[in-house]
């Protein structure tokens, strides 16, 4: 039976709704880790099925690097305005812009593509799937510009 620390743990942790983490516990024997493993698969999967949802809503987010010689613009898009003023959301979008300001990926495909400077273990694109498990709408980076002097 899980634990109220433990949902808590992961609620936090993750952003995941209780029910989803009790039944991930429930599922893993309580086996916390067992239960993040799950729910990242349970993530996927529902990232896929909204792989195909317009995104009609978003923001143009930017970084200025502190020497003021590299700057980003991106363009993130998501289905609702509602996810799009969240904070998971505007989050991703900064992780994104440090992304492409540390690493000046060619492309939305390569930049998709690149491990996440912050963990070799993650991708930019698992860093999307995550946020889409999340806010349970599709994520899309549409474009970027990066600037260097």
């Amino acid at each position: 039976m899980p634990t109220i620390e433990d949902i808590k743990k992961l609620r936090d942790e993750t952003g995941v709704s209780p029910v989803q983490i009790k039944k991930a516990l429930e599922e893993s024997g309580g086996d916390v880790q067992k239960a993040k493993e799950l729910m990242n698969v349970w993530g996927l999967a529902k990232a896929g099925k909204k792989a195909g949802n317009e995104t009609t809503q978003g923001v143009i987010d930017f970084y200025v690097h502190p020497s003021a010689k590299t700057g980003v613009l991106l363009d993130i898009r998501c289905e609702t305005d509602f996810v799009a003023k969240s904070p998971d959301f505007k989050n991703l979008a900064h992780e994104i812009c440090l992304q492409i300001a540390a690493l000046n990926p060619e492309n939305v495909e390569a930049l998709l593509g690149q491990p996440w400077m912050k963990s070799d273990a993650k991708t930019i694109k698992n860093l999307v799937e995550e946020t889409i498990s999340k806010v349970g709408e599709n994520i899309e980076v549409k474009r970027f510009t990066r600037y260097e002097i």
